[in-house]
């Protein structure tokens, strides 16, 4: 249940007499109430029904993560980037970090593109218990250090609750994959930091799946989070990795006051197909695109076969941009 409060001080107001009453699961939005656990307004008499606008039942499970909750866009600050709202985030960097000058230059050919957020992972979920898993803290160091000499953002892969306290001490941003998305126990654990949290669509998951990720999120006080699009699993997996789902781009925009963002490097999984496909993304709206670069795809570590030259790069950046610019 969402309680629409006069202002917001009569929201704050509800908000403070319902964890006096000891009510779980109440969070406070503007002038909005929500009642996670709650569906009648008989259920809190102690609110004052002359500050009552509307009371509204019929809402999303994701409760907090909806736009019926936060009706107004959610705009994320890092230290580089604003992200969400009618802001464009470029994001991008190699798949995996594999030494420190290599991802130094990869790091400027993004901020020269126009990035603002150097990816690359340190801790790799592969397919194969044999593939290479990642460098580990040695490369959360060369990560750091390449976006602090840059004046870039930093953002990496967390697997794991038990990683948190180490790959916090170096990221401005926690991505969490596909593979994780419905991780609960790493969702409540980066929703207790006070860090943004990059949430990628689960490769089979339904739009109320993915919110419902998000909302574990916020559930645990961390409303930083960002949504990405990185294609799903579809029949054909010959001539496309993934299928990028273009139409959840607005379909997540009305439901939810999340940023919306999109991978198509992942989508693709040919680095061919990866511009038109960013590009159709951004026709339908997405608030901003992350790839993978590498300046010899043919001997990246890890996914060469779908990742971007920084030229290409760069061309695909200042076509997005025109594209979010209509």
């Amino acid at each position: 249940m969402i309680v629409i409060m006069a202002d917001e001080s009569a929201a704050q107001k509800a908000l403070a007499e319902a964890k006096a009453n000891h009510i779980e699961h109440v969070y406070a939005s503007e002038n909005r109430v929500g009642f996670a656990g709650l569906k009648d307004i008989d259920d809190v008499p102690f609110i004052n029904e002359q500050q009552v606008v509307d009371v509204i039942t019929d809402h999303p499970g994701a409760m907090q993560v909806s736009r019926a909750f936060h009706p107004t866009d959610t705009v994320i600050q890092t230290p580089h980037s604003t992200i969400g709202g009618q802001n464009f985030s470029l994001i991008a960097g190699p798949d995996a970090i594999e030494s420190a000058e290599h991802v130094l230059a990869m790091g400027q050919a993004a901020k020269a593109a126009g990035a603002t957020i150097l990816r690359g992972g340190s801790y790799k979920p592969r397919t194969s218990p044999y593939s290479f898993q990642g460098l580990g803290e040695q490369g959360l160091i060369w990560h750091r250090a390449a976006a602090d000499a840059l004046g870039m953002d930093m953002m990496t892969e967390i697997m794991s609750p038990a990683d948190v306290d180490l790959v916090g001490k170096y990221t401005d941003i926690f991505q969490i994959g596909t593979r994780n998305m419905q991780n609960f126990s790493l969702l409540k654990a980066v929703g207790r930091q006070n860090k943004p949290v990059l949430l990628k669509r689960g490769m089979s998951a339904t739009v109320d799946e993915f919110l419902s990720a998000a909302e574990y999120i916020a559930s645990e006080g961390n409303r930083q989070i960002i949504l990405m699009e990185r294609g799903i699993r579809s029949f054909d997996q010959k001539y496309l990795r993934n299928t990028m789902d273009v139409s959840v781009i607005p379909v997540l925009q009305k439901l939810t006051h999340l940023p919306v963002l999109a991978d198509p490097s992942h989508a693709a999984g040919v680095s061919e197909h990866v511009t038109p496909i960013g590009l159709a993304a951004v026709a339908a709206g997405a608030q901003g695109l992350m790839l993978e670069i590498h300046d010899q795809p043919a001997k990246a570590w890890v996914d060469g076969k779908q990742a971007l030259t920084p030229d290409q790069m760069t061309n695909l950046f200042a076509k997005a941009n025109a594209i979010h610019e209509l």
